[in-house]
């Protein structure tokens, strides 16, 4: 039997780069997604089994290009990850229709597209879906209107690809990270920003990319083939909780 393959996307840094390397060291190959062709080579060039493809996912011919790539390479496609994203703060007001549409093209239209190029082939091997939302899909927050709204809308096509892929095997959940200590989050996350998210955590600090990862390649494994239609929130205990924690950290016994 020829190794499981998988295809993960934005996987030049972050979130993806290190799903793609845990997949690896548990004997997957990778087919790695990126538009930014630099940093996707680069990022490629010191992994064994994987296959470096640009591609903009929200755009249909790149991504039908970039799934017979695939499929030509591997021969199967046994699990998705739709990670690509773009993060974009601003108050609603100035909030203009390209910003939006710009943000909905690849963090909502690039997951329904590649999903639906990748499908046929993930029937044949009863696969899995992995999509990568955000904390931010799960409760709002100022400055993201496009970008969480981005991010709901791809929790709720998480469950309409589960209730509609069952039939076939083939399983779809969805992932919501909280605050990570990507590159991206320490260059807009200020010292104050930090402070106040560890005080709305129980765990009290950032995740990492590998904790994220983690999640990531169980729910593609085998490991989880009764679990599907999910949302896991990685987030240190960040949903789960609402005010009040740092002054009731305060009357705790150390």
């Amino acid at each position: 039997m020829s190794m499981q393959a998988a295809i993960v996307t934005g996987a030049a840094r972050g979130i993806g780069l290190a799903t793609t390397k845990l997949m690896v060291a548990e004997g997957w190959q990778v087919a790695m997604i990126d538009r930014d062709e630099a940093a996707l080579m680069a990022a490629a060039e010191e992994l064994e089994n994987v296959l470096p493809v640009v591609c903009d996912v929200s755009d249909p011919d790149q991504v039908s290009a970039m799934t017979a790539k695939v499929m030509d390479r591997f021969g199967r496609i046994d699990a998705l990850v739709n990670n690509a994203g773009v993060a974009d703060f601003r108050p609603l007001a100035d909030t203009d229709l390209a910003i939006w549409r710009e943000v909905m093209a690849t963090n909502l239209d690039g997951v329904f597209l590649t999903s639906q190029a990748v499908l046929p082939h993930l029937k044949e091997t009863q696969g899995a879906i992995v999509n990568i939302a955000s904390i931010s899909g799960l409760r709002a927050s100022t400055l993201r209107v496009a970008y969480g709204t981005s991010k709901a809308a791809v929790i709720h096509l998480t469950r309409q690809q589960a209730a509609e892929l069952g039939e076939w095997g083939v399983r779809a959940n969805c992932v919501a990270p909280g605050p990570v200590d990507t590159k991206l989050a320490l260059a807009v996350h200020s010292p104050a920003i930090r402070a106040a998210y560890h005080d709305s955590i129980p765990l009290n600090r950032y995740g990492s990319e590998l904790e994220i990862a983690e999640a990531i390649v169980f729910l593609c494994s085998r490991r989880a083939s009764y679990v599907t239609g999910q949302v896991i929130a990685v987030d240190g205990g960040f949903d789960a909780v609402g005010v009040g924690l740092p002054a009731l950290r305060d009357q705790q016994p150390s």
